[in-house]
Order: structure tokens, then sequence, then C-alpha cells
């Protein structure tokens, strides 16, 4: 298991669980819950932030909330 922050872009992976605290709300609000895929977008220059792809919309999170998210990195081949 990775954190979402962890990935590389263009990498697809599988929302596993959230670090235990407040932010987890916000982003199951923001449509990150456990067993959707997300795919790895676009990183910003310096790392921070990030775009993913979740639940058919971009979204654009800070590299703190990515750390808080725990994904299965789905291999292709």
């Amino acid at each position: 298991m990775k954190k979402l922050s962890e990935l590389k872009i263009g990498k697809k992976a599988t929302i596993h669980s959230f670090e235990q605290n407040d932010l987890y709300i916000k982003l199951m609000e923001m449509g990150c819950i456990p067993g959707e895929v997300v795919i790895v977008e676009q990183i910003a220059p310096l790392g921070d932030p990030i775009s993913i792809s979740v639940a058919g919309y971009s979204l654009s999170l800070r590299l703190s909330e990515a750390e808080e998210i725990f994904v299965e990195e789905i291999i292709t081949t």
C-alpha cells in the first residue's frame, strides 16, 4: 500500500483508506471515497499541488492532503 503522494504521473490506484483526522470528511465530500479509482494527471514543478482524476472530474490536492490517502496501485501490463 502506498500514499497517493507517492504515485507518479499517469499511474492508477484504488483508494483504500485515510489517515484518521478531520481531513478525511473533506476528501470524501470531493469524491475521494474508498474503492474509487484515481489517476495522477499532473504534478506541479515543485511537487505541490498535484492534479488527479477521480469520480469523472479533475481535482487538485495539496501534497499534504495526498499524503493522507492510502491507495493500492493498479499495475497494468
